[in-house]
C-alpha cells in the first residue's frame, strides 16, 4: 500500500469533554489534552499519512455502525469505566476487523492490572518486588512482607492513588492507607516491598526481532519526595529532573525492559518503569503499553528528547512498526 494513500483514524479520550460532563480532575487524569491530539495529528501528517480524528469509543462505535472505516487506527483511548477499560477500543476494532496501533485487548486488560502483570513477570524470571494483592481490608492480616511497604491501586495509571502516604512503615499505617485506597478507588490494592534505589523509565519501539529500547531516563526527585505520583507527574517541572544514566546502568535497565515487554506480549511502542532494589538490581515496576504522547510533557517524548530523538521520529517508529506488523507496508 502506498504511504500517502494510508488512511489513519485517531481514537482518544479528550480530557475537556469529560470535565464538561462533570467528571473530576482525578477521574480525567489519564485523558489527553487538545495539545496532545493536535501534536499527534500534526506528526502523523508530517510523515505523509492521511489522518482523521475519531474521538472516544462512543464516537468510534457510531462511526463503525455508519459504515466508516480506516486502513488502521492509531489508538490512545484509555477508556472510562472498568479494570479492562483500556481494552475496549481494541476489542471493538477487532470485531470490525480493523487493525490498530499498539497492543491488543488481552494485553491492555492484563497490563492495567498490576498484580496480574507482576505474576507474569515473576513467572518469566524477571526481577520485581515481592507483592501481595489486598482485595478487602481483612487481607491486610495476611501480608507477610518486610517493612517498609509501598501501596497503590491495582488498576490505575498516571500515578493515581500515590502520595506521601503510599510508603508505609508499620501495620497500623498499612491498614489505614489500604482502607483509604479500597474505599476511594473501589478496587484491590497492590502491596509491594519498597524499592529504595534509583528509578528509571525505558522507551521501547518495534516488534519481535526489531524490538528495541530506544532510550531511557533516570527520574530524580526533590528531597521532600521520592514517589512518582499524580502530583509529581503533573508538576514535574517543579519537583522532578531527568537525566540519561551511565552506560552500564542503562544496559541493565534496557534488558529488564525488553524482557518484560516481550514476556507480556506488548507491541509497537511504549514504556517500562524500573526501580532498583537495595542491592542495585533493576526491578520491573510496571509497563505502559499506552504511554502518554503529549509532545512536551509525557515521559516517553521527554526521554526521547534526552536521547536525541524527535517527537516526529518517535511517532514514525511506532507507526512503521505497526504498519509492518499489520502487513500494510
Amino acid at each position: 500500500m502506498n504511504q500517502k494513500s494510508i488512511r489513519i483514524g485517531l481514537t482518544y479520550d479528550l480530557r475537556d469533554d469529560y470535565l464538561a460532563q462533570g467528571y473530576s480532575h482525578e477521574e480525567t487524569a489519564e485523558f489527553d489534552k487538545e495539545e496532545t491530539i493536535a501534536g499527534l495529528e500534526s506528526a502523523i501528517k508530517s510523515l505523509g499519512y492521511q489522518v482523521e480524528r475519531i474521538g472516544h469509543i462512543k464516537s468510534l462505535a457510531k462511526a463503525l455502525v455508519e459504515g466508516r472505516s480506516w486502513d488502521i487506527v492509531f489508538n490512545i483511548a484509555e477508556g472510562v469505566k472498568g479494570i479492562a477499560r483500556e481494552a475496549q477500543v481494541p476489542c471493538l476494532l477487532d470485531a470490525w476487523n480493523i487493525p490498530y496501533v499498539f497492543s491488543d485487548g488481552l494485553v491492555l486488560a492484563l497490563t492495567l492490572h498490576k498484580a496480574h502483570t507482576k505474576r507474569i513477570i515473576q513467572y518469566a524470571g524477571i526481577p520485581t518486588a515481592p507483592f501481595y494483592e489486598i482485595k478487602n481490608i481483612e487481607d491486610v492480616h495476611a501480608v507477610d512482607l518486610p517493612y517498609p511497604l509501598f501501596l497503590k491501586p491495582v488498576a490505575e495509571g498516571t500515578g493515581k492513588g500515590i502520595d506521601n502516604r503510599s510508603k508505609v512503615e508499620n501495620k497500623s499505617e498499612l491498614i489505614k492507607f489500604a482502607a483509604y485506597l479500597l474505599d476511594r478507588f473501589k478496587q484491590p490494592v497492590l502491596v509491594e516491598t519498597f524499592l529504595p534505589g534509583r528509578e528509571f523509565t525505558v522507551g521501547i519501539t518495534g516488534n519481535d526481532e526489531s524490538c528495541e529500547a530506544i532510550g531511557l531516563m533516570e527520574i530524580h526527585f526533590e528531597k521532600t519526595s521520592s514517589l512518582y505520583g499524580i502530583d509529581a507527574k503533573e508538576n514535574y517541572e517543579k519537583c522532578i529532573t531527568y537525566s540519561v544514566p551511565e552506560k552500564d546502568i542503562a544496559e541493565a535497565c534496557k534488558k529488564v525492559a525488553i524482557d518484560s515487554w516481550k514476556a507480556l506480549g506488548c507491541v509497537d511502542g511504549g514504556r517500562v518503569d524500573i526501580r532498583m532494589d537495595q542491592q542495585g538490581v533493576p526491578n520491573f515496576i510496571e509497563v505502559n503499553p499506552l504511554a502518554g504522547l503529549n509532545p512536551v510533557h509525557s515521559d516517553l517524548p521527554i526521554l526521547c528528547r534526552l536521547n536525541g530523538i524527535s517527537y516526529e521520529t518517535l511517532i514514525g517508529r511506532i507507526l512503521t512498526a505497526s504498519l509492518q506488523r499489520n502487513k500494510l507496508i
